[in-house]
């Protein structure tokens, strides 16, 4: 029996380890599973909402790594995992995207000569200030099975290196989780009690989400895009579920009263997994600095404005219904005005976004 260790330390992780976990368990004979929570993300709410909504089993070990610089969080994770890997001896840890516990692991695991399965290998974004880069850039040189997204993805490992024996291209796992939660999150109220359905009529909104340090640390890069949203709520009513991060730098960087004088904008908590699938599947145009929002807006064939430089999954651009758009007042408030007056970008579901990726995983190790 092969003992599995399947590691989540941040809220994408867990729509990227339930699909895995509950096909794993259709083979009891064959498997053995447990769930590694590192806390990389700590928030009670917000973790113990994603849990249920995805219906996850409370983890086997919760590391409790909370907050902290990149460097203090990746130290704790590898002093915390290896000691409970020393005591566990698993035969393969999984890992998946690109947060600070997905490299601390994988570090953790190899140099124990234990092989990694790094689900969403490959992605590039060729930007090393990013600090997710760095770890997808380290995850990869170490890992044993490159599970990967995309044909892209196989073509970066490819170039550097990586032998093709090691590379499967598998598909989109965040498309597993969509596809078998979308029915659910389909019977959420979040609509109408945003009022934004009423007796069947659905009012037109956009959906934001911000949180990367490049676009809400600095106030004039942040005062940009309030701006954008002064006018684009002109038009249309804006959704925003407020990242923490996001919230405590409005206030603390003095721009509470000019968010408050955006016309049409309604602010909520960060929202559940479900009440966020039924915005996002409803939504009329989304904004965000998300990389596994590019990958759903593109499956479901909405309208998607990426206020970053660059991205990792560029073929959410070449396929997929995703532009890229400059942090500039006139680009943003441009794109979603053309999107607004009907000028959509036609896109496709690429290859393996089908919700079958995490068979195709079990597959490889059977």
């Amino acid at each position: 029996m092969l003992k599995i260790h399947l590691v989540v330390g941040a809220r994408p992780n867990y729509m990227k380890m339930s699909p895995l976990y509950e096909e794993f368990r259709k083979y009891p004979d064959k498997f053995k599973v447990k769930f590694v929570h590192t806390g990389q993300h700590y928030d009670d709410r917000m973790s113990k909402l994603f849990f249920e909504d995805l219906k996850m089993p409370k983890p086997d070990v919760f590391l409790e790594v909370g907050s902290g610089t990149h460097g203090t969080q990746t130290a704790k994770v590898l002093e915390r995992y290896e000691k409970y890997m020393l005591e566990e001896k698993p035969d393969i840890v999984f890992v998946a995207g690109d947060v600070n516990s997905t490299a601390a692991c994988a570090i953790d695991a190899a140099k124990m000569n234990i092989p990694v399965a790094h689900v969403e290998a490959g992605l590039r974004s060729f930007d090393r200030r990013m600090p997710e880069e760095i770890n997808r850039l380290l995850t990869d040189q170490i890992s044993d099975y490159l599970l990967t997204p995309s044909i892209d993805a196989d073509e970066n490992l490819l170039h550097e290196g990586i032998p093709k024996e090691k590379i499967f291209l598998v598909g989109n796992i965040m498309i597993d989780s969509l596809i078998r939660h979308r029915e659910t999150a389909e019977k959420s109220n979040i609509l109408q009690e945003l009022k934004l359905q009423s007796n069947q009529q659905k009012e037109k909104y956009c959906l934001v989400t911000l949180h990367r340090p490049s676009n809400v640390d600095d106030k004039q890069g942040l005062l940009t895009i309030l701006n954008a949203f002064k006018k684009i709520g002109e038009k249309i009513r804006i959704i925003f579920p407020m990242h923490p991060r996001t919230r405590n730098n409005i206030k603390e960087l003095g721009l509470s009263s000019f968010l408050n004088s955006i016309p049409n904008l309604t602010v909520t908590e960060p929202l559940g997994y479900l009440d966020f699938l039924k915005l996002e599947m409803h939504s009329d145009l989304i904004i965000t600095d998300s990389g596994g929002i590019q990958e759903e807006t593109t499956f479901l064939q909405i309208p998607c404005l990426t206020l970053r430089e660059n991205t990792e999954r560029p073929i959410t651009i070449t396929e997929g219904t995703n532009q890229l758009v400059a942090l500039e007042q006139f680009y943003i408030i441009n794109a979603a005005e053309e999107i607004l007056n009907g000028n959509l970008k036609q896109g496709k579901i690429p290859m393996y976004w089908d919700g079958h990726t995490s068979e195709r995983i079990v597959n490889i190790f059977m």
